[in-house]
């Protein structure tokens, strides 16, 4: 049996504080509410993992809050099974996510689980409860663009090396088949993917159909679908981050996919409001919006010889809502936004990039001047044509009325083809601006 000083020191090294009370090693459940258990006799800090026993077996919980002497326990697993006054035993040799370059080409739970039936992966180092953060002074800026292998985004919406892009969208507009794309089409060394609260059945098709066997070579892929409990939808996207953070302390450079981050959010306000916090906005508890940010802010350069974490999240925008809570917290602390709209993926736009609602804010910082105009142009003339789109289709404008409408009505077949690709098409960035450069000889000397 574990001492108090076992536990202590245990506390000390994952959690980096001392638990200074003294700690029983084990405890019972005294009441099961919904996904939540709770327990007496069991000294545990928030974040500890737990073993809970049941008729059919041991099962892991996590420490997710405590009132008194009673603590608040959320399941990885279904808690079928679960008798009043089950053992609650909090676990000192929990050793956390495997952390090894044999992760690449595997797919793992939240938990680092292997899901593929290759076995165990073999590893020295394993991950904490937490990654530590990067002080913002020592991370080196932003100053080189990173190959996406999407036309769209290398030329209209450059993405920089380190930076955290959202991908906004509803359901249904091709939001985890662009991100297949850029899996094969990156630069990046290596490619981390979080399926978050998606479907069971996409995640076979993303790691078959669209990540490929090229893409699933250097990739590692975290799957915590929708059927699991919020516990292990909160840990895929958190794992994720812990994977990427090991690969960019190698000196590599990461591409972190997360689809999605608002299931993210969700499965943070399931959990809060289960152990009793209040909600606030449309629902959503404080704590969501208190985890975004922390989430996110662990992607990004390193410092020294560390390598990078380019980021893109998934955002769902319920009902097509660029409003929805979530969707205008992650705008806020994202480095941009690309905007998928649904008008045009219904057209057979693909990938339905909407260049006049998204942005790159680091794009001035990796691209040349001349590179900014020719996209500025492009985006002047597309916004043009798509303000005055309802006019031109019923005949009502007139040609002529204004040359800066005419010229776009002009060019947009040309932007049109410009911005759509093939899905198993791949674009390199030095292609991307070439093909942008021929597109706009007139339109970058006319330009207003």
């Amino acid at each position: 049996m574990a001492s108090s000083e076992t536990l202590s020191q245990f506390l000390q090294q994952q959690l980096g504080y001392v638990h200074r009370s003294k700690p029983s090693v084990s405890g019972h459940l005294v009441r099961v509410v919904g996904l939540t258990l709770e327990a007496t006799g069991c000294s545990a800090a928030i974040g500890q993992p737990c073993s809970v026993e049941t008729a059919r077996g041991d099962i892991m919980a996590e420490v997710v809050g405590f009132a008194n002497d009673r603590i608040y326990l959320m399941p990885k697993d279904d808690v079928s099974g679960v008798v009043p006054g089950a053992k609650v035993t909090p676990m000192l040799n929990f050793k956390g996510v495997p952390l090894s370059m044999n992760l690449l080409g595997r797919v793992i739970d939240g938990v680092g689980t292997p899901l593929d039936g290759k076995g165990p992966i073999a590893a020295r180092e394993h991950g904490g409860i937490k990654g530590k953060p990067i002080n913002p002074l020592h991370r080196r800026p932003i100053k080189q663009p990173l190959d996406v292998g999407v036309r769209a985004i290398n030329s209209i919406l450059t993405v920089g090396k380190g930076q955290r892009m959202g991908l906004f969208a509803g359901s249904g507009v091709g939001k985890s088949v662009l991100l297949g794309m850029m899996t094969r089409g990156t630069s990046a060394d290596v490619i981390v993917v979080g399926l978050v609260g998606e479907r069971g059945r996409e995640v076979k098709e993303f790691i078959d159909e669209i990540l490929g066997d090229e893409g699933k070579a250097r990739s590692v892929v975290i799957a915590a679908p929708a059927d699991v409990s919020p516990l292990m939808r909160l840990k895929g996207c958190e794992t994720a981050v812990q994977v990427a953070e090991y690969f960019r302390d190698q000196g590599l450079d990461v591409l972190l996919l997360i689809d999605s981050i608002t299931r993210y959010a969700q499965a943070q306000r399931e959990i809060a409001l289960a152990v009793g916090e209040p909600p606030a906005t449309k629902g959503y508890p404080p704590s969501v919006f208190a985890k975004l940010p922390a989430l996110v802010e662990r992607a990004g350069n390193g410092s020294g010889s560390q390598g990078s974490i380019t980021a893109f999240y998934t955002v769902l925008s319920e009902g097509d809502d660029l409003q929805d809570p979530i969707a205008d917290a992650s705008r806020a602390i994202l480095d941009g936004h690309i905007v998928l709209s649904r008008s045009l993926a219904d057209s057979g736009h693909f990938p339905a990039v909407d260049i006049e609602k998204s942005i790159s804010r680091v794009m001035p910082s990796v691209t040349s001047s001349e590179h900014q105009q020719m996209a500025r142009s492009v985006k002047q003339l597309y916004s043009s044509y798509q303000q005055s789109k309802d006019l031109i289709a019923i005949g009502a404008y007139v040609r002529g009325s204004d040359p800066q409408l005419d010229k776009a009505i002009a060019m947009m077949p040309n932007i049109n083809r410009f911005l759509q690709q093939g899905m198993h098409d791949v674009v390199a960035y030095d292609d991307s601006l070439q093909a942008l450069s021929q597109l706009t000889p007139v339109a970058r000397s006319n330009a207003v």
